[in-house]
């Protein structure tokens, strides 16, 4: 008999953020988000050291997925991190620095973590409450009766992922093309419980950006249709063409029936028997007037040619993912899920169907007749290139949706972050006896850790500096300013500076600067406008309000927790 192994005690660790192993891994985890962000961002190779594919980003989803983390305080921060991700898909990089630099900050003051969370918590409340106030400097709405505001937006996200390889025509483009998708998506007829439609991206890899393009409908892909042809398709008395969508196996190869035994007579053929029933299902689609069927998974090439033969054209291996997508898009409820359950009112309908070639590809192009549902024909010269740039669309697209909902946007480039900062030290120079108290604790410790606040948040304004320039920020505005790297110190600022970082404000004003370098600055010598000052032009940098303000929250409430840890006890066995 073999012998067991003894059960192992669990292994306790006190006081995790002090140990020297989890200071360095979580100052290396801070390099790599810092070293990402932002249009000139350094781009990572990720891969597993044992083979596989090789992924190329600087986007914090893709990091956050192909990094392998062991340490559970760090597992928490990440987990936090790609959460927010999955419900905003923007600013994981600005919420994975703020956390960073809020831990590494506070947990060298002498104050203690319950304190700390107490004052932050405050301090978060008055950024949230100026960013949803009308008197909000670095606030800007978003009108969507025009589509500048909205192509700023679209625009600041393309540019912001190096690894797209796109200049700026092919920046211009492809913000067109994804502002177009999205207006495709919206209803045209609004109702109580209106849904947004859906833009599915089809890759074109090795081809020119410039040759992407946006069709209402879906696109499927079919290698055999023959080019040139005229579709007969049959249409309906209203000239609409009748369609059927199955999401059931119409192979014939008997793995759709239900668990049990089949009792087959001596002499008969079960692959007969199954051809028949497709045969059956096939003329009761003619007699219904269908003139089109697509199948998820794979059609009977005899039933394929029984339907061709009646002018109903068959489209198979569809995909899972074009399933929801064209169910809208045809008006059926869901697609059709046994050969045994055919009725009228489960079929849908289209407008039209055409044949389209893109490069060496060939699809079907269905065509509804109101649209929400479009084809972002995607294209890119590398599929490092496509892979990057699909998601960044996506995030785009996102975006615009979590506009629609709220429609703010936030002034980009790093402003919003110096903005803030100058914001909290303005107020918090001036704070009442009366909120000490509530918070209990004093003035020295209220301002300790509100430097630290401010100091984090610039460290994202600094993040955005990769070539050893200097970083600055105006009295005035609180904006942020890039100065190339080679230039002294001691030079005058408006010589050197044309623009701030989100766009909106020139040298050309009479402003005053100061370097971002870590230590205190001084607040803003004067107040928050009750208007935002911000006039929208057509190259404004701007970040989604949305994401941005629940990362300044996510990113604070792990930095609390994490601060907050004891003990971290892990299972030896």
């Amino acid at each position: 008999m073999s012998r067991l192994e003894a059960k192992k005690p669990p292994l306790f660790i006190s006081e995790p953020l002090t140990k020297a192993t989890v200071s360095q891994s979580l100052s290396v985890l801070s390099r790599i988000f810092k070293s990402s962000y932002g249009p000139a961002g350094r781009l990572k190779q990720l891969h597993n050291g044992v083979g596989g594919c090789v992924c190329t980003t600087s986007q914090s989803s893709a990091i956050l997925g192909h990094l392998s983390i062991s340490n559970p305080v760090l597992r928490v921060l990440t987990a936090s991190v790609q959460n927010h991700v999955s419900r905003f898909s923007d600013c994981g990089l600005f919420t994975a620095i703020l956390c960073c630099s809020w831990i590494e900050n506070f947990r060298s003051l002498d104050v203690a973590s319950c304190t700390v969370t107490q004052i932050t918590r405050h301090l978060l409340s008055l950024c949230m409450d100026y960013l949803k106030s009308e008197a909000c400097g670095c606030r800007v709405p978003v009108d969507f009766g025009s589509v500048k505001t909205l192509a700023c937006l679209v625009r600041s996200v393309l540019t912001s992922k190096p690894a797209c390889m796109l200049n700026k025509t092919e920046v211009d483009h492809l913000t067109t093309l994804v502002l177009k998708a999205f207006l495709f998506t919206v209803p045209c007829h609004v109702e109580a419980n209106a849904v947004l439609g859906k833009c599915v991206i089809v890759p074109v890899k090795g081809r020119k950006v410039k040759d992407s393009a946006v069709l209402p409908g879906l696109l499927i892909e079919t290698p055999e249709i023959q080019l040139g042809k005229p579709l007969a398709v049959k249409r309906t008395a209203s000239n609409m063409i009748k369609t059927a969508v199955f999401s059931v196996s119409m192979s014939g190869d008997g793995c759709n029936s239900e668990e049990g035994t089949i009792a087959v007579q001596h002499g008969l053929s079960l692959e007969v028997l199954e051809l028949n029933q497709l045969l059956n299902v096939g003329k009761q689609l003619v007699n219904d007037e269908v003139g089109l069927v697509v199948c998820q998974k794979v059609i009977h090439p005899s039933l394929k040619q029984y339907l061709k033969e009646n002018h109903v054209m068959a489209v198979d291996r569809a995909g899972l993912s074009l399933m929801e997508p064209l169910s809208r898009m045809t008006g059926n409820r869901q697609p059709i899920a046994s050969i045994n359950l055919l009725s009228p009112g489960g079929y849908g309908s289209l407008k039209d169907v055409s044949v389209e070639s893109f490069a060496s590809k060939h699809f079907v192009h269905l065509i509804p007749e109101d649209t929400v549902i479009c084809s972002l024909i995607l294209c890119n010269r590398s599929e490092t290139a496509w892979d990057e740039l699909k998601r960044v669309c996506e995030t785009a697209e996102h975006v615009l949706q979590l506009t629609m909902k709220e429609p703010l946007a936030l002034l980009g480039g790093g402003c919003t972050e110096t903005h803030l900062a100058s914001y909290i030290r303005h107020k918090s120079s001036s704070l009442s006896s009366s909120t000490l108290e509530d918070m209990d604790c004093s003035r020295t410790q209220y301002q300790l850790v509100a430097d630290g606040f401010c100091r984090s948040l610039e460290s994202v304004a600094r993040s955005l500096n990769h070539d050893g320039g200097e970083i600055l920020t105006d009295t005035v505005y609180g904006h942020c300013w890039l100065v190339s790297s080679g230039f002294p110190s001691a030079s005058n600022w408006s010589d050197l500076v044309s623009k701030c970082g989100c766009g909106a404000h020139g040298s050309t004003e009479d402003l005053r600067w100061r370097i971002l370098q870590g230590q205190s600055c001084s607040p803003m010598t004067q107040d928050c406008p009750k208007e935002p000052s911000v006039k929208v032009t057509d190259f404004l940098t701007l970040d989604c309000f949305s994401a941005k303000c629940s990362g300044l929250q996510v990113a604070l409430e792990t930095a609390n927790l994490i601060l907050d840890l004891s003990y971290v006890i892990e299972d030896q066995n």
